[in-house]
Parts: C-alpha cells; structure tokens; sequence
C-alpha cells in the first residue's frame, strides 16, 4: 500500500510541471482597448484577435472600457492587475506608458508594461466647425484674444490634450473653457457644447467635409487632409507621433509576447489592413519592441518640452 502511495505522489510531482508548463495560449485571450468601439486601434485590435483565435484556436475578444473623460487610464489598471501571462494584452495610445505613471493611478506608477509593438500611428487633429470664424490656428489664435473658446479632449493627462495645450500657449492664447469626452465625433461639434475638438480623423470623417481641420498631430501631414499643416510645422519643438501599440505586463514571458507578436506583424502588413490605411490617411505598420523601446524614449523628451510649456 505504501509503495502504491509513493508511486502515486511520485506521479503527480512529474505531472505538475507538466501542466504548469502547458503551451500559450491554452485559454481565452482578451485584447483590452481602453476607448469606446469603432476607431481605428479597435478596428485593427479586433482583427489582431480574429486572426489570432485562427492561428492558435482559442477564443480571443476585444473588451473595451473606456474612462469616463479619464481617457485610457483605467482600462490600463486592470491590465496592469491581471496574471502576466499574456491572457490579457493591453492595446494603448502613447499616454499610457508616458503619462500613465503621473495620473495617481497606483497600478501604472512605476509603469508595469513594455511594448509588444506598435503597429499604428493615427492622424489626431484639431477641428471646428466649417462655420466658425477661423480655418487655422493662427486665426483661432488672433478670435481667442476677444471671445471665449471651449476645447473638447478626451482627458486632460493624454498626449493629445498636452500637445494642444502647449501650442496654444506657443500662440499666445488659452482656452476659455476646457471639458473631458468618451467620444468626440460630429454630433460633439454640432451640438455646440464645444468650439474646437481634439479628436482622430477617424471620428469625424463622416462629416469632414463640413470641418475645419486646424492642424493634425503627428510627424506628416494626412493625406486625408493634405492642406491642413501638422503641429510640428507650427512648432517644431512639438513634433510628436500618435501611436498605438500591444502592450504587456513586464513579467509576461518572453515566448508568449513573441507569439502575440507573429499573429500582430501579419494582421498589419494584410492587404485588408493597409487599404483601411489608404482610407483613413493612417499608418498601419509593425515596429517590433525593441524599436518600439527607442521610438518611447524618444518620446518622452519631446513630452518633456510640453510639460514646459503647459507648466506641469
């Protein structure tokens, strides 16, 4: 009987290895995307996880879970607070490793993540109403001296907002009034609740027509809006990409992050991918993490610049 036992023990030693060792992914993966549905990073994340249930043969969803005007922030806490196992993968804007780590959000201070990779940098722009009294910034700059202009963003923390704030105060004006928004699209404009939105191109293409498109943010002008200058041509100490990217606890294993990264790397470079980016006037591409590393360094010194001139 005894020698039956050891047998038995001696078994389930060598099989729990075994299981503890079983190969990614075994289990259902979710992508989170910290925004509301329907822009671009939700649309290239959803197919990243299509093609990455048909590689692999598990259940892989997009969740989102937007902030509530806290931008991405805490979508990315619960993503920091999941099992480093590659099970949840975080697909984030630029703000979250570079500003995270300042919005007193314990889970992102120090910043838990590092890059799988980034595979889009999305036009961001500045936008009135076709009827409003200035088509550029330096027409808002001169109407903002003698009338109050509200600015719409999605949180005040993110790139984005920074970057617009620091340019006003390059062009010697403020905002009058300033308000965080889940979406900022047409109706944002059209209800009135706001002069000028800071927003992707994505969400107003339908009515870009009907827009003035200030300026974009990012380092090349869009082809969507080719006569519309980037902030970077206005002041050149701003110049700074908007990016998306998959990112990881730093404690994920390295094979996992490698085979998140394999299904990204073709998703982007598809066919069905790069013509959504011949559509939109963004750039869909895949920077592995080691270059996606640097482009974050080089980064945060262009941030440093804003955080000069917003005071922070």
């Amino acid at each position: 009987m005894k020698t039956f036992l050891k047998a038995g023990v001696a078994a389930l030693a060598l099989a729990l290895p075994l299981a503890a060792q079983a190969e990614y992914p075994e289990k259902p993966v979710e992508f989170v995307v910290p925004w509301p549905p329907g822009d671009l990073e939700d649309v290239l994340t959803r197919m990243i996880a299509e093609q990455f249930q048909e590689t692999y043969g598990v259940p892989a969803a997009v969740v989102n879970k937007p902030g509530g005007g806290g931008g991405p922030f805490p979508g990315a806490a619960e993503v920091a607070g999941a099992d480093p196992d590659g099970y949840t993968v975080g697909s984030f804007v630029i703000g979250v490793p570079l500003v995270g780590p300042e919005t007193g959000i314990p889970a992102l201070n120090p910043n838990p993540f590092e890059p799988v990779g980034i595979f889009l940098t999305y036009p961001f722009v500045i936008a009135a109403s076709g009827d409003a009294p200035y088509s550029t910034m330096e027409e808002l700059a001169d109407y903002a001296q003698d009338n109050d202009v509200a600015l719409g963003h999605f949180g005040s923390f993110l790139i984005p907002t920074q970057v617009t704030f620091a340019l006003s105060q390059e062009m010697g004006f403020d905002y009058a009034a300033e308000a965080a928004f889940d979406a900022l699209d047409c109706n944002t404009l059209a209800s009135g609740d706001v002069d000028v939105i800071n927003t992707t191109l994505q969400l107003i293409k339908p009515c870009l027509d009907d827009l003035n498109v200030l300026a974009s943010i990012g380092a090349e002008r869009t082809a969507l809006t080719p006569d519309s200058r980037t902030v970077g041509e206005i002041a050149p100490s701003l110049d700074i990409s908007l990016w998306n990217g998959l990112f990881v606890h730093k404690d994920t294993p390295a094979d996992v992050r490698e085979k998140i990264a394999a299904v990204a790397a073709e998703v982007v470079m598809s066919d069905a991918a790069q013509k959504l980016a011949s559509e939109t006037g963004a750039l869909i591409y895949w920077q592995d993490a080691e270059a996606a590393t640097a482009q974050i360094e080089k980064d945060a010194v262009t941030l440093g610049t804003v955080a000069e001139l917003i005071g922070d």
